[in-house]
């Protein structure tokens, strides 16, 4: 076969990328076209997304594929979860998105008043987390919302951006499955919850699985560009959901797509939805095959970046990522102990201060140098991780024995080694680009080119190298996750 070029939009809550994955019908290529920040806005209370400048920014990425003469055969845009637009009945889209940092626990108790916080499990699989779409939603109920009102269509922010280029409307399923709107015994919009809500039912479109295809570039778009019509493939359109598809593992082994956030768990046809699920606060959020990935969403490097933000913020110069986890390999280990999932550190701002004020609340010495924070905040990751691991085996009834952790994140070695030392596990790592490349596998599976997820994964391991990290468990991080669990149960209340 001749060439595939597949551009692969992978947008985060802190940048995107557009990739180009170049496929000979045996390995995957993967070579950066553009890269641009993406940043949400705030004013007061009130955080969102711009909308527009994605959109430009993705238009720029095509133009610079052109001009490095990489015309797309496709294209398919994965990003974070949970966050959407409203659009009116003309297509027009009424506001910018909003963005799931400003979410409230208030909103996400006053929806358990109208059903109850298992019910809401029991119906969709996902954990209580007060950012998912469904009480996001419920806060624009209670503030008799005017957009709310007038949409008569609720998009995700990677189909929503698709309709930016296209026009072409749908709901991909991965993305759905983060909402907490989706009946995961149905694969279907919960009528229960949206009646309960009060929410406008005829804004939820219907849903496609990945490896379909949804419509080409719009005309006006396509002759912006200087492009053809290019068709839009429907990808694990959850940047987790690519990811994982692009982990070369085989058989049975957990994951972690490490980034800003730390997405941990496994695989499952099924949807995993016992009590030990529940009281652990795991999800089930969708495959791009059609099953589940029974996982629990970890608050990862935000801390780190915050914690950059705000060193340049007091210096005015931006610290390198390797120069600070240089300077975390000099620190003294295991120190200090955070649970990275402290409520406080979901925020942006002050990261520096609220570490500081954790420590002193579990009495714990203080970091002080960048070195130190870094350290405090990547051991703690590791050691959420080896949480994660075991609370996987009990939900399973069967011990994790491996873990593939894929993602930016891998690029930090030290904390790759923290990880398999945490957790005692052989750790693989690899792709850096996992969403990225599973996006670009999904449009191959939309043309034809690629028959189901087990090829997939072996163009995959075709396609890319792994590192392999061994275990070196020591008594010290023992005694640090006995910490990790104290703190843990102490401000399980706060």
């Amino acid at each position: 076969m001749r060439q595939l070029n597949l551009l692969a939009f992978d947008i985060g809550a802190s940048n995107g990328r557009g990739i180009m994955g170049c496929f000979d019908g045996r390995r995957m290529t993967m070579r950066p076209v553009g890269s641009f920040d993406n940043h949400f806005s705030q004013r007061g209370d009130l955080a969102t997304w711009d909308y527009q400048g994605i959109l430009d920014n993705l238009k720029a990425v095509f133009a610079q594929a052109r001009d490095l003469g990489l015309t797309p055969d496709c294209y398919g845009i994965d990003t974070w979860g949970v966050d959407y637009g409203l659009l009116d009945k003309d297509g027009r889209l009424l506001e910018n998105p909003r963005a799931y940092r400003m979410s409230r626990d208030e909103e996400m108790h006053a929806a358990w008043q109208l059903l109850p916080r298992r019910a809401f499990f029991d119906i969709t699989g996902v954990a209580a987390l007060n950012f998912n779409t469904s009480y996001q939603l419920y806060r624009r109920v209670l503030e008799d919302d005017p957009a709310l009102k007038r949409a008569r269509a609720l998009l995700f922010m990677p189909d929503l951006l698709g309709h930016g280029l296209s026009g072409a409307l749908g709901s991909e399923y991965t993305i759905a499955t983060t909402s907490g709107l989706l009946d995961v015994r149905q694969r279907a919009w919960s009528r229960q919850i949206i009646e309960a809500l009060d929410l406008p039912g005829g804004i939820f479109q219907p849903l496609d699985l990945p490896g379909s295809l949804r419509g080409r570039l719009s005309q006006p778009v396509a002759e912006e560009l200087g492009l053809p019509r290019v068709p839009q493939a429907v990808v694990g359109g959850h940047d987790t959901a690519s990811a994982v598809a692009a982990i070369p593992g085989t058989g049975d082994f957990a994951f972690c797509s490490s980034g800003t956030w730390s997405l941990f768990g496994v695989e499952s046809e099924q949807p995993l939805l016992s009590d030990a699920v529940f009281d652990s606060n795991f999800s089930n959020e969708g495959t791009v095959q059609g099953g589940f990935r029974p996982l629990r969403n970890i608050m990862g490097l935000w801390l780190a970046q915050e914690c950059r933000r705000a060193w340049a913020k007091e210096s005015g110069k931006t610290l390198d990522w390797e120069d600070i986890k240089d300077q975390a390999a000099q620190a003294p280990p295991l120190v200090s102990v955070l649970d990275p999932d402290y409520p406080a550190f979901y925020t942006a701002g002050g990261m520096p201060q609220k570490i500081r004020a954790y420590c002193r609340r579990t009495g714990q010495p203080e970091p002080e140098t960048v070195g130190q924070f870094a350290r405090c905040i990547y051991e703690s990751l590791a050691l959420k991780y080896r949480w994660a691991v075991e609370r996987l085996g009990e939900i399973r009834g069967r011990p994790v024995t491996s873990l593939n952790i894929t993602g930016g994140g891998i690029q930090n070695l030290l904390l790759n080694q923290m990880a398999a030392d945490s957790t005692g596990l052989p750790v693989t790592v690899g792709p850096v680009e996992g969403a990225a490349l599973g996006n670009a596998l999904m449009q191959a599976m939309a043309l034809g080119e690629i028959r189901d997820i087990n090829q997939a994964r072996q163009v995959v391991r075709d396609s890319v190298e792994t590192q392999d990290y061994t275990p070196r468990r020591t008594a010290a991080w023992d005694e640090a996750y006995a910490t990790l669990l104290r703190n843990m149960e102490e401000l399980a209340n706060d």
